[in-house]
């Protein structure tokens, strides 16, 4: 089961909810997934999900605040997968013409939104429906995203304008005839998971998460430890080069003592940074002052090198 999955499975159990959030729940979940249907004057509602726990979900909330007539019908998906389909349906009557009023579901989104979503309570559970009905996150196993499929681009800036009220950083795209409203930060999606409900699934969320930073931590340092090691060697081969010129053709004895020391450390030591070696010396010279003799070493070797040229 996809990590989605998990928590909408979540969210579609949740109690507790007051009749104005319900309906703002509602709100959500038919303005993505919903349809409306006309039998000469009556009006139907319907729904469709393949999440058995949404479509129960569905049902109570609509038995919950409206006297309505409701069937389910169970089909199988001929997708590849071949999960069940269920479809809700409020049957054509005076009671869904009601309902149909009640949820603003015709009304523009602006208006019904001013009339739905007026505490931030009815603004989460309408997220909590816009997720249940066309959402779905990653686990941060690799990227951060969370996405909600709308159908309308005035349906997901109406869905952005809402997570924004939450500081939500919301992102819109269009794909294929349907626009997305997206987060792609891991703060960002931990904090809309615990906005809808999803607790269990946010702490999961975190502790992925956080192992997967601190994997990252721990391969960058050993990455910037291998580089630095790395520099090191290479250095030091150059100079323990230069160092060997300098023997052969005149011989470390013609070097001053300062000079003379550098270069037999640095062949003793060939694995140890500059830093380290300069705390050998006898005068204890510092860093910067032991790299100006191996300088001053590599540069002795260099003009021996252009004699020969």
């Amino acid at each position: 089961m996809s990590f989605s999955s998990d928590v909408k499975n979540e969210i579609a159990r949740l109690e507790g909810e007051n009749r104005g959030s319900e309906k703002a729940e509602l709100f959500g979940l038919l303005r993505i997934s919903g349809s409306v249907s006309l039998s000469g004057r009556k009006v139907g509602i319907h729904f469709t999900t393949e999440n058995a726990a949404l479509a129960r979900r569905v049902l109570r909330l609509l038995k919950n605040n409206f006297p309505v007539q409701t069937e389910v019908i169970v089909t199988r998906s001929t997708r590849l997968k071949k999960n069940n389909r269920y479809q809700v349906h409020v049957l054509p009557s005076d009671e869904a013409r009601t309902a149909l009023r009640h949820l603003h579901l015709l009304t523009p989104l602006e208006a019904a939104g001013k009339l739905l979503l007026k505490t931030e309570r009815e603004k989460r559970s309408f997220l909590r429906g816009v997720f249940l009905a066309g959402g779905s996150v990653n686990k941060p196993l690799s990227d951060y995203h969370l996405e909600l499929i709308c159908d309308s681009l005035d349906l997901a800036q109406f869905v952005q304008k809402i997570m924004k009220g939450f500081g939500l950083p919301t992102r819109i795209v269009d794909r294929k005839n349907s626009y997305i409203a997206y987060l792609k930060e891991g703060n960002a999606i931990g904090e809309f998971l615990q906005l809808i409900g999803a607790h269990t699934a946010y702490l999961e969320f975190e502790n992925v998460r956080v192992l997967k930073d601190m994997r990252n931590k721990v391969n960058r340092q050993v990455n910037c430890e291998t580089a630095n090691l790395n520099k090191v060697v290479r250095t030091a081969m150059r100079q323990i080069e230069a160092i060997d010129l300098i023997e052969k053709e005149h011989g470390l004895s013609t070097l001053p003592e300062t000079l003379q020391e550098a270069a037999r450390l640095r062949k003793q030591h060939r694995d140890l940074s500059v830093g380290e070696l300069a705390a050998l010396t006898e005068d204890h010279v510092g860093k910067s002052g032991f790299n100006h003799r191996l300088k001053n070493l590599e540069a002795l070797a260099e003009k021996i090198r252009g004699e020969h040229s």
